[in-house]
């Protein structure tokens, strides 16, 4: 139970390349937040221009008399 609880809370300073790559996890973590963020807004970009195209260029149905 206490090599969990050193683990869980890490203060465990016996190995500094845990602390090396947690800080390498967490800033590739960040990164890829990052770019989700950035392709989400980009495609919601993309998605606008589309249904605006389509929008413009879609022919209008004749009206037919009742």
């Amino acid at each position: 139970m206490a090599k969990a609880l050193i683990g869980y809370l890490n203060s465990d300073l016996r190995d500094p390349r845990s602390d090396a790559d947690n800080a390498r996890l967490r800033k590739r973590v960040a990164e890829l937040e990052t770019l989700v963020l950035r392709l989400s807004e980009e495609n919601d970009r993309l998605v606008a221009a589309r249904a605006a195209e389509l929008l413009d260029t879609a022919p209008m149905p004749e009206m037919q008399p009742a």
